[in-house]
């Protein structure tokens, strides 16, 4: 049966269908990465490298006096080391939450995620979702693209006269289909509406095994945002006008990794070579 395998080129992540073996689509959180990167994040690098060198100082006097190239590379990537770390934290989670959601019994949580866990559970008694898919790959064949998205959960939501949603965990409400997002990042961003956008409106989801349904139709979006002091559960814009924005990204990516390569050719003139005028071939 064929699979979805994924390859890194360049910093980026790709999908390859093991049944199309010569097409490779780049990944959703790839084209988003087109964005230009937050003002904060500049500042933010840096502050992580000066608590570093202050909080190290005389570890890093000593690193310094024996090898100042190793002391240097080491402060420079503080922020690196930091996010790294947050990625495994995000990991562990997300397979907790996964085996949770599945209705699965975890004995062992991780020290580092074990209130991350207990809040996920305050979710599932607070919301009552029925989960519908887990962990599959959205693939786009329009657009040329893929991704893996957390879940697509069944909630049932009462609306007022005022247009206010209010869940109703004892599922009287009226049933509706959201594609979620799980971020365990200290705060949710805006690009999680268009992460969210391009799963919704992919052609096809692909489950581990390589079988191919068609996407259903979503209702909504939503981020459930867990971290170690507290859960939220938002709803997420992540309809056909950001879905609109999001294919902009996807012409960015292909200009950026394909079609920019071919747009300056080779020089006509320069001063490596002694330019020959008119005059000078009609006098030969």
């Amino acid at each position: 049966m064929p699979t979805i395998d994924t390859v890194k080129k360049a910093g980026a992540r790709f999908y390859v269908n093991d049944a199309r073996p010569n097409v490779t689509v780049p990944g959703v959180t790839s084209i988003v990465g087109m964005l230009p990167k937050q003002d904060f994040l500049g500042p933010w690098q840096a502050r992580q490298a000066a608590e570093l060198a202050v909080d190290s100082f005389g570890y890093l006097r000593d690193m310094a006096e024996r090898d100042r190239a190793g002391a240097v590379r080491y402060i420079a990537g503080a922020a690196r080391r930091y996010t790294e770390v947050r990625s495994k934290l995000g990991s562990r989670a997300h397979d907790v939450f996964e085996r949770l959601m599945n209705g699965e019994e975890v004995d062992y949580v991780h020290p580092d995620i074990v209130n991350h866990v207990e809040h996920f559970r305050q979710f599932l008694a607070a919301v009552n979702p029925e989960l519908v898919r887990a962990e599959d790959v959205a693939w786009s064949y329009e657009h040329e693209y893929a991704g893996s998205f957390d879940a697509i959960l069944r909630i049932w939501v009462q609306v007022d006269a005022k247009g206010r949603v209010t869940v109703t965990p004892d599922r009287s409400g009226t049933p509706i289909l959201v594609m979620v997002d799980y971020k365990t990042s200290k705060s949710t961003y805006t690009d999680v509406a268009l992460q969210l956008a391009a799963y919704r409106y992919a052609d096809v989801i692909i489950d581990p095994e390589g079988n191919e349904v068609p996407m259903p139709d979503i209702d909504s979006a939503a981020v459930l945002h867990i971290t170690d002091e507290e859960w939220s559960f938002k709803g997420v814009r992540a309809d056909r006008s950001v879905f609109d924005y999001f294919l902009t990204l996807r012409k960015t990516f292909r200009w950026v990794r394909e079609d920019s390569k071919d747009v300056i050719g080779k020089a006509l003139a320069s001063s490596k070579g002694r330019m020959v005028t008119g005059t000078q071939r009609r006098g030969k």
